[in-house]
């Protein structure tokens, strides 16, 4: 579709259509201002494909989350970008799928220190000078872009660095191993340490999760008047278990507790369900928060809004995924290439644009993002990423959605590929292959690999093909000299 037709069916006039022209952006018809669409894309952390109420959840409240589904879109087959945490992020900022990513694994560096909580020298592999991130993408085109949450792909003074990766401001961790906690000694604010007094010496005063999501707050105020990109990784339900009372006193003594089951590490908690249920409820009060302030501001009608998930729901430090039915209907948990590991909830609202209470079926992943952004900004995408725009099955127009031919990944040894209906994973490099039908057994139940040579073969040159090899995260361990 050539640019004129495509502004044309996005519902713009013939006025703002000579505007955008002339500057080479996409307006819209806002009743106050003809701007370029606010972008808010939240990431919640570890959040299984079944832990809100529009997917599938009965005992943990989200009220806000629902409504985002019932006045937006809801995805029913979308994949984040990895079955853990970094990885997951780097397919989401560069567009690429974890066979051709930088980032392949939650590698930690920073040497001994850097691994214990309250370390300010610790994390992850960090982004390549030069590398094109939708942030970098959406500040060239005059967007005021910032993070508020959790990073994970660079530690301050690396070339991973989110204030040199595209992001304008920046608040929260910078390190996920630090994330392991709600109630850290420090926080990181555009390349500065901000102690937290509240929290020094063991103390609990400052809930981590509160002080970010009241940073987003203060950014959509400050740039009410710019077009935006706000990116919030929030880090709940992500381990450790901690809440504040306020949220805990809801789901207290509502089901009987377990023992306790976390790994080293990580703080037990005397009511894991309770609290679990109480981290995931107050997250979707912060999502009501950030939707109200837009409503507020009168950038409702000139916003799209993304909820989705980092990865599937985590299998230690307390959680109880199976009374929870986190993943229900779905096979395997985080870090996992079974279908719980990355298939994700996935909600996208814009008013007048992205018809209310609809749901699509579209194959989809994280890698989505970046091309779907250029297109709502009317620029090129970056020659040789993985993603495809999901802008035309956005705005109701499936007759104009390209569809991928497969989706990737990959993780210390583990390969999925999904193909139309079919999925085959190995759960190491040399392990037999699996094959499963997903439109007739999303649980990955029955195992068709015998049953179809000819497509395993194929789907097994497939998994030799469709990646490159990394001398950072090679597929196979390196062996020892």
């Amino acid at each position: 579709m050539r640019r004129r037709d495509f502004l044309r069916s996005i519902g713009l006039g013939a006025t703002a259509l000579a505007l955008s022209c002339r500057s080479d952006v996409i307006q819209t018809t806002s009743a106050k201002s003809r701007n370029k669409p606010n972008i808010v894309y939240i990431l919640a952390d570890d959040l299984g494909y079944a832990e809100v109420g529009c997917y599938g959840q009965t005992k943990i409240r989200t009220p806000n989350i629902d409504k985002l589904a019932v006045e937006g879109m809801k995805f029913i087959q979308h994949y984040s970008g990895n079955p853990v945490c970094a990885p997951s992020r780097c397919a989401l900022m560069t567009g690429l799928h974890t066979g051709h990513a930088q980032v392949r694994n939650n590698m930690q560096v920073g040497g001994k220190e850097g691994w214990e909580l309250g370390s300010t020298t610790g994390g992850q592999w960090p982004l390549e000078a030069g590398t094109v991130t939708v942030a970098k993408i959406l500040k060239d085109a005059s967007y005021t872009t910032g993070a508020f949450g959790k990073w994970g792909l660079g530690r301050v003074g690396t070339t991973g660095d989110p204030n040199k990766q595209g992001f304008d401001h920046f608040y929260g961790y910078i390190c996920q191993r630090q994330a392991h906690t709600y109630y850290p000694n420090h926080l990181w604010r555009d390349g500065q340490i901000e102690w937290i007094e509240a929290n020094k010496d063991g103390k609990e005063g400052a809930y981590s999760h509160d002080l970010i999501a009241a940073e987003a707050l203060k950014f959509v105020r400050a740039n009410k008047d710019r077009p935006f990109f706000l990116y919030v990784p929030f880090t709940i339900p992500h381990v450790a278990l901690q809440v504040p009372e306020d949220s805990l006193a809801e789901y207290r003594g509502q089901w009987p507790d377990p023992p306790y089951t976390g790994g080293k590490g990580y703080f037990p908690h005397p009511n894991p369900r309770a609290c679990h249920a109480a981290m995931i409820t107050r997250m979707d009060r912060s999502v009501g928060q950030i939707m109200a302030l837009l409503k507020e501001l009168a950038l409702d009608d000139n916003t799209l809004v993304i909820f989705t998930s980092d990865n599937g729901p985590t299998f230690s430090g307390g959680r109880d995924a199976a009374f929870f039915e986190s993943a229900k209907p779905l096979r395997g948990l985080k870090a996992s290439v079974y279908e719980g590991g990355f298939r994700v909830p996935y909600i996208a609202r814009w008013p007048g644009r992205i018809k209310a209470g609809t749901k699509s079926d579209h194959i989809s992943a994280f890698w989505d993002f970046l091309p779907t952004c250029c297109e709502l900004i009317g620029v090129e995408p970056p020659p040789g990423i993985d993603g495809i725009s999901m802008l035309p099955t956005l705005l109701g127009q499936p007759q104009r959605q390209k569809k991928h031919e497969y989706l990737y990944w990959e993780l210390n040894g583990q390969q999925a590929i999904r193909m139309g209906k079919w999925k085959v994973l190995r759960l190491k490099p040399d392990a037999k292959i699996q094959l499963y039908d997903l439109e007739q057994d999303v649980a990955e139940s029955h195992d068709l690999a015998q049953e179809n040579p000819e497509l395993v073969a194929k789907m097994d040159e497939m998994l030799k093909t469709v990646r490159t090899e990394s001398d950072v995260f090679p597929l196979r361990k390196k062996a020892k000299s």
